[in-house]
Protein backbone atom coordinates (compact mmCIF):
# COMPACT_ATOMS: atom_id res chain seq x y z
CA UNK A 1 0.00 0.00 0.00
CA UNK A 2 2.96 2.49 0.97
CA UNK A 3 4.77 1.68 -2.30
CA UNK A 4 1.82 2.26 -4.72
CA UNK A 5 -0.38 4.69 -2.83
CA UNK A 6 -2.99 2.51 -2.45
CA UNK A 7 -5.97 1.89 -0.24
CA UNK A 8 -6.93 -1.12 1.35
CA UNK A 9 -10.06 -1.56 -0.36
CA UNK A 10 -7.73 -1.29 -3.48
CA UNK A 11 -5.81 -4.63 -2.66
CA UNK A 12 -7.45 -6.89 -4.94
CA UNK A 13 -5.48 -10.03 -3.73
CA UNK A 14 -5.87 -9.71 -0.43
CA UNK A 15 -8.26 -12.73 -0.58
CA UNK A 16 -6.63 -15.47 -3.23
CA UNK A 17 -7.74 -19.12 -4.37
CA UNK A 18 -5.16 -21.37 -6.26
CA UNK A 19 -6.38 -23.71 -8.53
CA UNK A 20 -3.90 -26.53 -9.90
CA UNK A 21 -4.65 -28.98 -12.57
CA UNK A 22 -3.07 -31.37 -14.55
CA UNK A 23 -3.04 -29.71 -17.97
CA UNK A 24 -2.71 -26.92 -19.85
CA UNK A 25 -6.27 -27.53 -21.21
CA UNK A 26 -7.96 -27.76 -17.87
CA UNK A 27 -6.28 -24.53 -16.28
CA UNK A 28 -8.81 -22.84 -19.29
CA UNK A 29 -11.96 -25.00 -18.04
CA UNK A 30 -11.66 -24.14 -14.51
CA UNK A 31 -11.12 -20.30 -15.85
CA UNK A 32 -15.00 -20.98 -17.45
CA UNK A 33 -16.00 -22.37 -14.28
CA UNK A 34 -15.15 -20.01 -12.05
CA UNK A 35 -15.88 -16.63 -14.27
CA UNK A 36 -19.53 -18.44 -14.64
CA UNK A 37 -19.59 -18.57 -10.80
CA UNK A 38 -18.83 -14.57 -10.14
CA UNK A 39 -18.12 -11.97 -12.66
CA UNK A 40 -14.66 -10.58 -13.48
CA UNK A 41 -13.32 -7.68 -12.31
CA UNK A 42 -12.05 -5.71 -15.74
CA UNK A 43 -8.67 -5.03 -16.49
CA UNK A 44 -7.46 -7.93 -14.12
CA UNK A 45 -6.73 -10.97 -15.98
CA UNK A 46 -3.98 -11.77 -16.84
CA UNK A 47 -2.65 -14.94 -18.98
CA UNK A 48 0.97 -15.87 -18.12
CA UNK A 49 0.92 -19.38 -19.71
CA UNK A 50 -0.06 -17.80 -23.28
CA UNK A 51 2.59 -15.29 -22.11
CA UNK A 52 5.22 -16.34 -19.64
CA UNK A 53 7.50 -14.13 -17.68
CA UNK A 54 10.62 -13.99 -18.60
CA UNK A 55 11.91 -16.28 -15.54
CA UNK A 56 9.32 -18.85 -16.90
CA UNK A 57 6.57 -18.14 -14.67
CA UNK A 58 3.25 -19.68 -15.66
CA UNK A 59 -0.58 -18.87 -14.35
CA UNK A 60 -4.01 -17.95 -15.37
CA UNK A 61 -4.77 -14.79 -13.41
CA UNK A 62 -7.98 -13.32 -12.80
CA UNK A 63 -9.58 -11.29 -10.34
CA UNK A 64 -13.66 -11.69 -9.47
CA UNK A 65 -16.32 -9.72 -7.39
CA UNK A 66 -17.25 -12.07 -4.84
CA UNK A 67 -20.21 -11.71 -2.30
CA UNK A 68 -20.80 -8.52 -0.47
CA UNK A 69 -18.78 -6.95 -3.51
CA UNK A 70 -14.94 -8.16 -1.67
CA UNK A 71 -12.87 -8.36 -4.68
CA UNK A 72 -10.15 -11.77 -4.61
CA UNK A 73 -7.95 -12.99 -7.27
CA UNK A 74 -7.72 -16.96 -8.49
CA UNK A 75 -4.96 -18.34 -10.04
CA UNK A 76 -4.75 -21.01 -12.39
CA UNK A 77 -1.76 -23.23 -13.26
CA UNK A 78 -0.76 -27.10 -13.60
CA UNK A 79 1.01 -28.63 -10.79
CA UNK A 80 4.46 -27.94 -13.25
CA UNK A 81 3.72 -24.62 -13.25
CA UNK A 82 3.30 -25.09 -9.79
CA UNK A 83 7.04 -26.41 -9.37
CA UNK A 84 8.59 -23.68 -11.37
CA UNK A 85 6.23 -20.60 -9.30
CA UNK A 86 7.28 -22.07 -5.84
CA UNK A 87 10.91 -23.59 -6.37
CA UNK A 88 12.48 -21.58 -9.54
CA UNK A 89 13.25 -21.99 -12.84
CA UNK A 90 15.24 -25.17 -12.08
CA UNK A 91 12.46 -27.08 -10.67
CA UNK A 92 11.55 -27.44 -13.58
CA UNK A 93 13.93 -29.54 -15.05
CA UNK A 94 13.94 -31.53 -11.69
CA UNK A 95 10.33 -32.14 -12.41
CA UNK A 96 10.54 -33.34 -15.54
CA UNK A 97 13.81 -35.36 -14.46
CA UNK A 98 11.28 -37.07 -11.64
CA UNK A 99 8.31 -38.12 -14.91
CA UNK A 100 10.78 -39.04 -17.60
CA UNK A 101 10.32 -42.51 -16.74
CA UNK A 102 6.73 -42.19 -16.21
CA UNK A 103 6.23 -40.53 -20.17
CA UNK A 104 8.97 -41.20 -22.22
CA UNK A 105 8.28 -38.80 -24.97
CA UNK A 106 8.87 -35.70 -21.74
CA UNK A 107 12.33 -34.71 -22.26
CA UNK A 108 14.79 -31.39 -21.33
CA UNK A 109 14.29 -28.51 -24.53
CA UNK A 110 17.27 -26.70 -24.73
CA UNK A 111 15.39 -23.44 -24.27
CA UNK A 112 13.85 -23.95 -20.79
CA UNK A 113 16.71 -22.91 -18.69
CA UNK A 114 17.60 -20.15 -21.24
CA UNK A 115 16.78 -17.52 -18.86
CA UNK A 116 19.29 -19.11 -16.27
CA UNK A 117 21.74 -18.99 -19.24
CA UNK A 118 21.64 -15.62 -19.49
CA UNK A 119 21.57 -14.37 -16.19
CA UNK A 120 24.70 -16.13 -15.58
CA UNK A 121 26.22 -14.22 -18.69
CA UNK A 122 25.49 -11.38 -16.81
CA UNK A 123 26.88 -12.31 -13.83
CA UNK A 124 30.52 -12.86 -15.72
CA UNK A 125 29.98 -9.74 -17.58
CA UNK A 126 28.92 -7.69 -14.57
CA UNK A 127 32.33 -7.65 -11.52
CA UNK A 128 29.97 -5.27 -9.27
CA UNK A 129 27.81 -7.95 -7.20
CA UNK A 130 25.70 -4.74 -6.46
CA UNK A 131 25.04 -3.92 -9.99
CA UNK A 132 24.61 -7.58 -10.91
CA UNK A 133 21.74 -7.79 -8.45
CA UNK A 134 20.22 -4.41 -9.49
CA UNK A 135 20.27 -5.47 -12.83
CA UNK A 136 18.76 -9.44 -11.81
CA UNK A 137 15.53 -7.43 -9.79
CA UNK A 138 15.36 -5.10 -12.36
CA UNK A 139 14.48 -8.17 -14.77
CA UNK A 140 12.41 -9.94 -12.56
CA UNK A 141 10.43 -7.33 -10.98
CA UNK A 142 9.51 -4.19 -13.30
CA UNK A 143 6.25 -3.87 -15.53
CA UNK A 144 6.45 -5.72 -18.82
CA UNK A 145 5.15 -5.28 -22.11
CA UNK A 146 4.34 -8.05 -24.72
CA UNK A 147 5.36 -7.52 -28.18
CA UNK A 148 5.62 -10.12 -31.40
CA UNK A 149 8.10 -10.53 -34.30
CA UNK A 150 6.79 -10.88 -37.90
CA UNK A 151 6.42 -14.26 -37.50
CA UNK A 152 4.41 -14.06 -34.49
CA UNK A 153 6.82 -14.37 -31.51
CA UNK A 154 6.34 -12.62 -28.08
CA UNK A 155 8.70 -10.92 -26.29
CA UNK A 156 8.35 -9.82 -23.21
CA UNK A 157 10.31 -6.55 -22.49
CA UNK A 158 10.35 -3.83 -19.61
CA UNK A 159 7.41 -1.09 -19.87
CA UNK A 160 8.78 1.82 -21.51
CA UNK A 161 10.79 -0.08 -23.41
CA UNK A 162 11.75 0.61 -27.19
CA UNK A 163 12.72 -1.35 -30.26
CA UNK A 164 16.31 -1.20 -29.55
CA UNK A 165 15.57 -3.66 -26.79
CA UNK A 166 13.60 -5.26 -28.89
CA UNK A 167 16.54 -5.77 -31.13
CA UNK A 168 19.04 -7.10 -28.59
CA UNK A 169 16.21 -9.22 -27.37
CA UNK A 170 16.85 -11.08 -30.59
CA UNK A 171 20.11 -10.94 -31.09
CA UNK A 172 23.25 -9.32 -30.03
CA UNK A 173 24.61 -8.40 -33.99
CA UNK A 174 20.55 -7.58 -34.35
CA UNK A 175 20.91 -4.80 -31.97
CA UNK A 176 24.54 -3.77 -33.08
CA UNK A 177 23.50 -3.69 -36.85
CA UNK A 178 20.16 -1.94 -36.51
CA UNK A 179 19.60 1.13 -38.31
CA UNK A 180 15.67 1.50 -38.23
CA UNK A 181 12.45 -0.43 -37.16
CA UNK A 182 8.57 -0.76 -38.36
CA UNK A 183 6.28 -1.17 -35.45
CA UNK A 184 2.92 -2.08 -36.75
CA UNK A 185 4.27 -2.26 -41.00
CA UNK A 186 5.07 1.52 -40.26
CA UNK A 187 8.41 2.99 -40.05
CA UNK A 188 9.11 4.39 -36.92
CA UNK A 189 11.74 6.43 -34.44
CA UNK A 190 14.09 3.80 -33.05
CA UNK A 191 13.24 5.82 -29.67
CA UNK A 192 9.04 5.04 -29.81
CA UNK A 193 7.97 3.60 -26.80
CA UNK A 194 6.19 0.02 -27.50
CA UNK A 195 2.81 -0.94 -26.87
CA UNK A 196 1.32 -4.26 -25.50
CA UNK A 197 0.26 -6.12 -29.47
CA UNK A 198 2.78 -4.29 -30.81
CA UNK A 199 4.43 -6.20 -34.35
CA UNK A 200 8.06 -5.12 -34.46
CA UNK A 201 10.51 -5.24 -37.32
CA UNK A 202 13.82 -4.17 -37.27
CA UNK A 203 16.05 -3.09 -40.04
CA UNK A 204 19.62 -3.96 -39.82
CA UNK A 205 22.66 -3.05 -42.13
CA UNK A 206 26.26 -4.65 -41.95
CA UNK A 207 27.33 -1.28 -42.96
CA UNK A 208 26.28 -0.28 -39.52
CA UNK A 209 29.00 1.33 -37.46
CA UNK A 210 27.52 -0.21 -34.17
CA UNK A 211 25.38 1.57 -31.32
CA UNK A 212 25.29 4.94 -30.01
CA UNK A 213 26.43 5.77 -26.82
CA UNK A 214 23.02 6.95 -26.11
CA UNK A 215 21.42 3.96 -26.44
CA UNK A 216 22.21 4.10 -22.88
CA UNK A 217 20.31 6.13 -21.68
CA UNK A 218 17.27 4.84 -23.75
CA UNK A 219 16.92 1.17 -22.97
CA UNK A 220 15.14 0.07 -20.04
CA UNK A 221 15.82 -4.00 -19.92
CA UNK A 222 19.10 -4.66 -18.34
CA UNK A 223 20.34 -7.27 -21.34
CA UNK A 224 20.18 -4.79 -23.88
CA UNK A 225 22.31 -2.18 -21.69
CA UNK A 226 25.01 -5.55 -21.35
CA UNK A 227 25.04 -5.81 -24.62
CA UNK A 228 25.89 -2.53 -25.32
CA UNK A 229 28.72 -1.78 -22.37
CA UNK A 230 29.93 -4.74 -23.53
CA UNK A 231 30.19 -3.64 -27.34
CA UNK A 232 31.82 -0.34 -26.31
CA UNK A 233 34.11 -1.85 -23.91
CA UNK A 234 35.30 -4.48 -26.43
CA UNK A 235 35.52 -1.63 -29.45
CA UNK A 236 37.37 1.24 -27.05
CA UNK A 237 39.61 -1.82 -25.80
CA UNK A 238 40.81 -3.00 -29.48
CA UNK A 239 41.50 0.81 -30.47
CA UNK A 240 43.38 1.07 -27.29
CA UNK A 241 45.63 -2.00 -27.60
CA UNK A 242 46.57 -0.97 -31.18
CA UNK A 243 47.75 2.20 -30.51
CA UNK A 244 49.84 1.20 -26.84
CA UNK A 245 51.33 -1.11 -29.01
CA UNK A 246 52.36 1.51 -32.14
CA UNK A 247 53.26 3.70 -29.07
CA UNK A 248 55.64 1.51 -27.53
CA UNK A 249 57.32 -0.30 -30.68
CA UNK A 250 58.05 3.50 -31.60
CA UNK A 251 60.06 4.42 -28.24
CA UNK A 252 61.55 0.80 -28.41
CA UNK A 253 62.91 1.92 -32.04
CA UNK A 254 64.10 4.90 -30.81
CA UNK A 255 66.69 3.77 -27.67
CA UNK A 256 67.99 1.06 -30.37
CA UNK A 257 66.58 -1.81 -29.85
CA UNK A 258 63.96 -4.55 -31.02
CA UNK A 259 61.25 -6.02 -29.84
CA UNK A 260 62.18 -9.44 -29.17
CA UNK A 261 65.64 -7.89 -26.94
CA UNK A 262 63.11 -6.41 -23.83
CA UNK A 263 59.82 -8.82 -24.50
CA UNK A 264 61.10 -12.26 -22.59
CA UNK A 265 58.02 -13.83 -20.68
CA UNK A 266 59.55 -13.58 -17.45
CA UNK A 267 60.53 -9.70 -17.81
CA UNK A 268 57.13 -8.87 -18.92
CA UNK A 269 55.80 -10.53 -16.09
CA UNK A 270 57.61 -8.87 -13.65
CA UNK A 271 56.37 -5.86 -15.45
CA UNK A 272 53.14 -6.20 -15.33
CA UNK A 273 53.42 -7.31 -11.51
CA UNK A 274 55.04 -3.96 -11.15
CA UNK A 275 52.00 -2.14 -12.53
CA UNK A 276 48.98 -4.43 -11.34
CA UNK A 277 47.88 -5.28 -15.04
CA UNK A 278 46.24 -9.02 -15.26
CA UNK A 279 47.43 -9.49 -19.28
CA UNK A 280 49.92 -8.16 -21.66
CA UNK A 281 46.68 -6.50 -23.21
CA UNK A 282 45.76 -4.31 -20.59
CA UNK A 283 48.85 -2.95 -20.52
CA UNK A 284 49.04 -2.29 -23.83
CA UNK A 285 45.50 -0.68 -23.21
CA UNK A 286 46.33 1.69 -20.39
CA UNK A 287 49.54 3.42 -22.72
CA UNK A 288 46.80 3.63 -25.43
CA UNK A 289 44.37 5.76 -23.91
CA UNK A 290 47.12 7.59 -21.64
CA UNK A 291 46.70 6.01 -18.40
CA UNK A 292 50.66 5.39 -18.42
CA UNK A 293 53.59 6.49 -20.13
CA UNK A 294 54.95 4.06 -22.42
CA UNK A 295 58.83 5.12 -20.93
CA UNK A 296 57.55 4.08 -17.37
CA UNK A 297 56.67 0.51 -19.05
CA UNK A 298 60.20 0.78 -20.74
CA UNK A 299 62.52 1.43 -17.65
CA UNK A 300 60.74 -1.68 -15.96
CA UNK A 301 61.82 -3.83 -18.32
CA UNK A 302 65.25 -2.07 -19.37
CA UNK A 303 65.64 -3.20 -15.12
CA UNK A 304 65.22 -6.32 -15.78
CA UNK A 305 67.55 -6.41 -18.85
CA UNK A 306 70.14 -4.41 -16.67
CA UNK A 307 70.12 -8.10 -14.88
CA UNK A 308 71.39 -10.38 -17.66
CA UNK A 309 73.24 -7.65 -20.10
CA UNK A 310 75.71 -5.63 -17.45
CA UNK A 311 74.67 -2.58 -15.97
CA UNK A 312 76.36 -0.23 -18.31
CA UNK A 313 74.65 -1.39 -21.34
CA UNK A 314 71.40 -0.96 -19.65
CA UNK A 315 71.81 2.24 -18.51
CA UNK A 316 73.15 3.86 -21.66
CA UNK A 317 69.65 2.61 -22.85
CA UNK A 318 67.95 4.74 -19.99
CA UNK A 319 69.77 7.59 -20.34
CA UNK A 320 68.98 7.37 -24.27
CA UNK A 321 64.99 6.90 -23.20
CA UNK A 322 65.43 9.74 -21.34
CA UNK A 323 66.57 11.81 -23.72
CA UNK A 324 64.65 10.45 -26.68
CA UNK A 325 61.66 11.98 -25.09
CA UNK A 326 63.01 15.32 -22.97
CA UNK A 327 59.71 17.13 -20.42
CA UNK A 328 57.86 19.66 -22.35
CA UNK A 329 56.08 22.58 -20.59
CA UNK A 330 52.68 21.60 -20.75
CA UNK A 331 50.79 23.82 -23.58
CA UNK A 332 47.68 23.22 -21.65
CA UNK A 333 48.27 25.41 -18.86
CA UNK A 334 47.80 21.93 -16.53
CA UNK A 335 50.75 19.49 -15.39
CA UNK A 336 49.43 16.10 -14.67
CA UNK A 337 50.89 14.07 -11.70
CA UNK A 338 53.34 10.81 -13.27
CA UNK A 339 52.10 11.64 -16.52
CA UNK A 340 54.68 13.47 -18.89
CA UNK A 341 53.38 15.41 -22.09
CA UNK A 342 49.56 14.10 -21.71
CA UNK A 343 46.97 15.10 -24.01
CA UNK A 344 45.09 17.24 -21.92
CA UNK A 345 41.34 19.13 -22.58
CA UNK A 346 39.10 20.72 -20.83
CA UNK A 347 35.56 19.59 -19.95
CA UNK A 348 32.59 21.86 -21.25
CA UNK A 349 30.50 21.08 -18.94
CA UNK A 350 32.05 22.76 -15.99
CA UNK A 351 34.61 25.31 -17.93
CA UNK A 352 37.72 25.45 -15.39
CA UNK A 353 40.29 28.37 -15.28
CA UNK A 354 43.21 29.25 -13.51
CA UNK A 355 42.04 29.68 -9.88
CA UNK A 356 39.76 26.60 -9.54
CA UNK A 357 40.54 23.65 -7.69
CA UNK A 358 40.65 21.18 -10.17
CA UNK A 359 40.44 17.14 -10.79
CA UNK A 360 41.87 14.87 -13.73
CA UNK A 361 40.03 11.69 -15.35
CA UNK A 362 41.71 9.67 -17.94
CA UNK A 363 39.28 9.26 -20.67
CA UNK A 364 39.50 6.44 -22.98
CA UNK A 365 41.55 7.82 -25.95
CA UNK A 366 41.03 11.58 -25.49
CA UNK A 367 43.79 11.51 -22.66
CA UNK A 368 42.79 13.32 -19.28
CA UNK A 369 39.69 15.76 -18.88
CA UNK A 370 40.16 18.31 -16.88
CA UNK A 371 36.92 19.40 -14.23
CA UNK A 372 36.63 21.66 -11.90
CA UNK A 373 36.01 19.97 -8.37
CA UNK A 374 32.42 20.86 -7.69
CA UNK A 375 31.36 19.88 -11.26
CA UNK A 376 28.08 17.91 -11.24
CA UNK A 377 29.00 15.02 -13.04
CA UNK A 378 32.08 14.33 -10.73
CA UNK A 379 29.75 11.97 -8.78
CA UNK A 380 29.76 9.82 -11.52
CA UNK A 381 33.22 9.76 -12.41
CA UNK A 382 34.72 9.28 -8.87
CA UNK A 383 33.34 6.02 -8.42
CA UNK A 384 36.06 4.80 -11.15
CA UNK A 385 38.78 5.63 -8.71
CA UNK A 386 41.49 4.60 -10.71
CA UNK A 387 41.28 6.45 -13.56
CA UNK A 388 41.19 9.83 -10.99
CA UNK A 389 44.48 11.50 -11.23
CA UNK A 390 46.09 14.65 -9.61
CA UNK A 391 46.53 17.73 -11.77
CA UNK A 392 47.16 21.41 -10.81
CA UNK A 393 47.92 24.62 -12.73
CA UNK A 394 51.19 26.13 -13.15
CA UNK A 395 52.32 29.64 -14.45
CA UNK A 396 50.18 30.04 -17.61
CA UNK A 397 51.23 32.47 -20.30
CA UNK A 398 49.56 35.74 -20.03
CA UNK A 399 48.23 35.16 -23.84
CA UNK A 400 46.01 32.06 -22.52
CA UNK A 401 42.62 32.29 -22.47
CA UNK A 402 39.71 30.32 -20.77
CA UNK A 403 35.99 30.16 -21.48
CA UNK A 404 33.71 30.84 -18.83
CA UNK A 405 29.56 31.42 -18.46
CA UNK A 406 27.66 33.97 -16.42
CA UNK A 407 24.33 34.04 -15.47
CA UNK A 408 22.86 36.99 -14.78
CA UNK A 409 19.40 37.64 -13.40
CA UNK A 410 17.66 41.17 -13.43
CA UNK A 411 14.00 42.73 -13.44
CA UNK A 412 13.74 43.58 -17.33
CA UNK A 413 14.18 46.97 -19.02
CA UNK A 414 15.36 48.71 -21.94
CA UNK A 415 18.93 48.90 -22.44
CA UNK A 416 19.76 46.26 -19.96
CA UNK A 417 21.71 44.08 -22.44
CA UNK A 418 23.30 46.78 -23.84
CA UNK A 419 24.57 48.20 -20.53
CA UNK A 420 25.46 44.76 -19.50
CA UNK A 421 27.68 43.99 -22.66
CA UNK A 422 29.33 47.37 -21.97
CA UNK A 423 30.31 46.80 -18.67
CA UNK A 424 32.05 43.25 -20.10
CA UNK A 425 33.90 45.01 -23.20
CA UNK A 426 35.30 47.97 -20.77
CA UNK A 427 37.02 45.35 -19.53
CA UNK A 428 38.51 44.68 -22.65
CA UNK A 429 37.12 41.04 -22.31
CA UNK A 430 35.77 39.05 -25.09
CA UNK A 431 32.51 37.94 -25.38
CA UNK A 432 31.87 34.14 -26.98
CA UNK A 433 28.16 33.66 -27.17
CA UNK A 434 25.02 35.14 -25.52
CA UNK A 435 21.43 34.09 -24.71
CA UNK A 436 18.62 35.83 -23.18
CA UNK A 437 15.33 34.62 -21.59
CA UNK A 438 12.70 36.79 -19.95
CA UNK A 439 9.89 34.74 -18.24
CA UNK A 440 6.16 36.13 -17.53
CA UNK A 441 7.09 38.04 -14.63
CA UNK A 442 9.20 39.79 -16.91
CA UNK A 443 12.42 38.46 -15.06
CA UNK A 444 15.49 38.15 -18.05
CA UNK A 445 18.25 35.50 -17.22
CA UNK A 446 20.98 36.23 -19.77
CA UNK A 447 23.44 33.70 -19.83
CA UNK A 448 26.92 35.04 -21.62
CA UNK A 449 29.93 32.97 -22.01
CA UNK A 450 33.35 34.97 -22.03
CA UNK A 451 36.63 34.51 -22.30
CA UNK A 452 38.98 35.11 -19.44
CA UNK A 453 42.49 34.40 -17.51
CA UNK A 454 41.99 33.31 -14.13
CA UNK A 455 39.54 33.60 -11.58
CA UNK A 456 40.67 36.91 -10.56
CA UNK A 457 39.35 38.86 -13.44
CA UNK A 458 36.14 36.32 -13.58
CA UNK A 459 35.49 37.62 -10.10
CA UNK A 460 36.39 40.95 -10.81
CA UNK A 461 33.61 41.03 -14.34
CA UNK A 462 31.22 39.47 -11.88
CA UNK A 463 31.67 42.49 -9.38
CA UNK A 464 30.78 44.97 -11.75
CA UNK A 465 28.03 43.37 -13.30
CA UNK A 466 26.30 43.38 -10.27
CA UNK A 467 26.23 46.85 -10.05
CA UNK A 468 24.28 47.63 -13.28
CA UNK A 469 21.14 48.80 -12.85
CA UNK A 470 17.94 46.10 -12.27
CA UNK A 471 20.67 43.42 -11.82
CA UNK A 472 19.75 41.40 -8.75
CA UNK A 473 21.94 38.54 -8.83
CA UNK A 474 25.37 37.51 -10.98
CA UNK A 475 26.93 33.96 -10.52
CA UNK A 476 29.09 31.68 -12.66
CA UNK A 477 27.18 28.84 -14.43
CA UNK A 478 28.47 25.26 -12.35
Amino acid sequence: MQRDNITLDQVYDLFALRIIVNTVKDCYTALGVVHELYNPMPGRFKDYIAVPKPNMYQSIHTTLIGPNATPFEVQVRTWKMHQVAEYGIAAHWAYKEANKFKKSNVVVTDDKLAWLRETLEWQRETQDPEEFMKTLKTELFEDEVYVFTPKGEIKTLPKGATPIDFAYSIHAEVGHKMVGCKINSKMMPIVTKLQNGDIVEIITSETSKGPSRDWLKLVKSPSAKTKITQWFKRVDREKNIEKGKDILEKEIKKIGMSHSELFKPEWVEATLDRYNYHTIEDMYSSIGYGGISPNKILTRLLEEYKKENGEEIAEEKIQKLSKSSPKKTPTSGVIVEGLDNCLVSFSHCCNPVPGDEIIGYITKGKGVAIHRADCVNLNDLLSEEERIVGVKWYNAKTEDVYNATIIISSNDRTGLLSDIVREIMNKKINIMAVNTNTNQERIATIEIEVEIKDTNQLNDIMKELRKVESVFNVERKK
